[in-house]
């Protein structure tokens, strides 16, 4: 065995709360994309991309999504209670990246970058026409913490390109999505690596696997 390399210590007690954000941002990656579309009471649409996104309970399903600050996307969804997250292809990178632009909460991100949206299935907010996969939620509950808030999303429906899927789900060769990483960094799915789990009754069955593991 090789001895650790030598650590750098990040220390969110002796840092400037901006600075440690920066430091989680770079090693709490690939984060996946929400991108939301809302609506506000008075009718304007709203789509932002949002990288702090995850599956947040199976059965029933739901999503979720961090707003850092109290951003539009949080007030819409609070006022009508409905949104949609499009998955972010990477064939629309840049404009993707500029629906991050804070226009004033009158505005259309999704106009002034030239997004085309298209009607949902099951909500009102409309979705990303030209993304190959949209969630559609109604607000199940939010959570404040500090100065972020996390919005819960329950999903009524998921609708996928019919090109994109394939035995009976949607293919990640085919959604081609972007991911975020520290600062100004994007990645894309690179190389696909696939593993099944391995059952504990072949574990112990085959002493092999675990000196492979262990190098032995």
């Amino acid at each position: 065995m090789t001895s650790p390399a030598e650590r750098v210590l990040f220390d969110p007690a002796d840092m400037e709360a901006r600075a440690f954000y920066r430091v989680l941002n770079s090693v709490v990656v690939p984060r996946p994309i929400a991108w939301v579309c809302s609506r506000s009471a008075e009718g304007v649409v709203n789509l932002a991309p949002h990288s702090f996104y995850t599956v947040a309970c199976v059965d029933p399903p739901v999503v979720q999504f961090t707003s850092v600050g109290r951003k539009d996307s949080l007030r819409n969804v609070e006022a009508t209670g409905e949104f949609t997250v499009s998955l972010t292809p990477e064939a629309l990178f840049e404009q993707i990246n500029a629906t991050g632009t804070n226009f004033p909460a009158g505005e259309s991100e999704a106009h002034h970058v030239g997004v085309r949206l298209e009607p949902s299935e099951r909500v009102g907010v409309p979705r990303v026409a030209e993304s190959p996969v949209s969630v559609e939620c109604t607000l199940h509950s939010t959570v404040r913490l500090g100065d972020s808030t996390v919005v819960f999303g329950r999903v009524l429906a998921i609708t996928a390109w019919a090109s994109a899927v394939r035995d009976g789900r949607p293919r990640i060769e085919a959604l081609r999505p972007l991911a975020r990483l520290g600062g100004n960094e994007w990645s894309t799915i690179g190389q696909v690596k696939e593993i099944a789990r391995i059952p504990y009754t072949q574990w112990t069955d085959d002493p092999s696997i675990g000196e492979q593991l262990r190098g032995e």
